[in-house]
This record gives C-alpha cells, sequence and structure tokens, in this order.
C-alpha cells in the first residue's frame, strides 16, 4: 500500500470518528436538560446522590460530618453569548466522552494492519480495557472526586466576608478537568502494562516506591475530601486498589516475557544442537565417499 493510500484510509477513519463525535455531541445538545440539569449541574445540588450516600452512611456509623446540608455558593453568567457558548461546548465534550470507545477502536484499525499477529492480539484487548477503564475513571471521577472537590471548594474561605459566587465557565471547566483526569488515571495498569513490554516498569520497581505512592495518593485525598478520614478512605483505596493491580499486570506481563525469551532460547538451542548432530555426520560421511568403492567396506 502507497503513502497516499494510507493518507485515504487515515482520511475515512477521521471522517468516521469525527461522525461518531457528532452524533453524540448532537443527542448531548438536544438532550440540554438531561446534561445540564441533571448531570452537569448534580454536584451543585445537596440532593446529589453521592451526597445522599454519605449522609446514609454518616448515619450508620453516627458521623454528622457526612451530611452535606449546604454548598454555599451561587453560580454566573457573566457574558451574553456565555451559556450559548458554554451549552455548544458541554455537548461536544459529552460527545467525545461518550465516543471514546469508538474512537479508539478506529484508532487500532488504522494501526493494526502494521501489528504481528501476537501483538494484534494484545491489541485487540487493549481496546475493550482502555475503553472499559475509561468509563469507570469517568464514573469515579463524576460521582466521588467531583463532589467532595467541589464540596470542598464551595466551603474553604479565607475570609468570612468574601462570598463564592462562581462563574458557570469555571465551574464546568474545573468539573470536566477533575472527570477527565480520573478516566486517564484509571489507565494506570494499561500504561504500566505497555511499560513492563518495554522493560522500563518492573514489578520491583513498583513495590520499591510502593510507600512513596501511598503517602502521595493520601495527601491527594486528604485535600479533596471533607476533613474526616472516611472520604479520604473512599478516595484513596480504589486509587491504591489500582495501583496493586499495575503491580500485579506487571508481575504477570515479565513472568509471561521471560517464559518466552526461554522458550526461544531452548528453541535455539535445539536447532543449533541439530546443525551441529548434522554436521558431524556429514564430516564422518565425507572421507568414506572419497575412497575407492573397493576401499570403503574394509
Amino acid at each position: 500500500m502507497s503513502f497516499i493510500d494510507h493518507l485515504e484510509e487515515l482520511r475515512w477513519h477521521l471522517i468516521r470518528a469525527l461522525a461518531a463525535v457528532l452524533v453524540f455531541t448532537i443527542a448531548a445538545f438536544l438532550a440540554k436538560d438531561l446534561v445540564f440539569h441533571d448531570i452537569i449541574l448534580g454536584p451543585s445540588r445537596t440532593d446529589f446522590w453521592t451526597y445522599r450516600m454519605m449522609c446514609k452512611w454518616g448515619a450508620y456509623i453516627g458521623s454528622d460530618a457526612l451530611c452535606i446540608d449546604e454548598l454555599p455558593f451561587i453560580l454566573q453568567s457573566r457574558e451574553m453569548s456565555a451559556q450559548f457558548t458554554m451549552h455548544i461546548t458541554t455537548s461536544f465534550v459529552v460527545g467525545l466522552i461518550c465516543a471514546f470507545p469508538y474512537l479508539f477502536w478506529e484508532i487500532w484499525r488504522f494501526v493494526s494492519p502494521a501489528l504481528y499477529d501476537n501483538e494484534r492480539s494484545i491489541s485487540t484487548g487493549a481496546v475493550f480495557f482502555v475503553s472499559l477503564l475509561f468509563m469507570l475513571g469517568t464514573l469515579f471521577g463524576y460521582f466521588l472526586v467531583a463532589p467532595l472537590s467541589i464540596n470542598f471548594l464551595a466551603h474553604y474561605q479565607v475570609d468570612p466576608s468574601i462570598v463564592n459566587e462562581f462563574d458557570i465557565n469555571s465551574y464546568i471547566s474545573t468539573l470536566t478537568m477533575l472527570v477527565l483526569a480520573c478516566a486517564l488515571m484509571f489507565q494506570l495498569p494499561m500504561v504500566v502494562l505497555f511499560l513492563t513490554k518495554l522493560g522500563v516498569a518492573t514489578p520491583e520497581s513498583m513495590r520499591a516506591y510502593r510507600k512513596i505512592s501511598i503517602v502521595i495518593i493520601l495527601i491527594v485525598s486528604a485535600i479533596i475530601t471533607p476533613p474526616d478520614v472516611t472520604s479520604q478512605i473512599l478516595i484513596s483505596l480504589p486509587l491504591m486498589l489500582l495501583y496493586e493491580i499495575s503491580i500485579y499486570l506487571s508481575a504477570i506481563i515479565l513472568r509471561r516475557e521471560r517464559k518466552k525469551e526461554m522458550a526461544e532460547l531452548k528453541a535455539l538451542e535445539e536447532r543449533e544442537r541439530i546443525r551441529e548432530e548434522q554436521e558431524e555426520k556429514e564430516r564422518l560421511e565425507k572421507p568414506k565417499k572419497q575412497l575407492p568403492l573397493d576401499q570403503q567396506f574394509d
């Protein structure tokens, strides 16, 4: 296939990917009440699912600190065209998130012809797991990290005289950043798998930095959660579990790579042994062929 043919194929992959994003973007634009009132603005209200579950959990363990009775801020739109522009950009982001599995699949379809059979089988699994981890990270960010962060930022004050009147664009950009950051953070197992394949990451190195990683996770959890241990645990435990899963995956991949190398080495040694035996056999038969016929059987 020529370079022009590759460009033509890439063009069609991009067209299909953009068409998928456009379909989800239009759907999000038309479903304005669902996207904005229920999803985008959900974490800004005290009746949000996460806050209600936290309050129920607080009642179960006897801690009123987990109940969030108010979020002391109001949202404003300070420009005439801000809400219309925000409607378009937010719909595009929602469309991009919803179309991500298909986008990644289109990338794989373009790259896969250049891969070997074993690499193609690994990539096929990667499409599923990358998409799954992306969606799990999105849900984790939306239902845990984002509402707890919004609650923390809404209650944080340097002086009681300052009133929180947030711009709607600031609120949406913060929410988007938190959700997408978690979606990318949940790709850690796939990144570790790739780095292990390259020989950069090993289970030993990840275990050596485990304590440092736990400290970083706890610090981040303490910053974005209310001042109670339970909320910090809700955030930190999934991240720690993700790190441990990455170590386990790295160990499995490394063990398989070593077994594969040992099998290839044994196969190479076997081929070398057969070649040497064949050469030895030919060397022993060669002098007999050079002797006269009546002397070969003396």
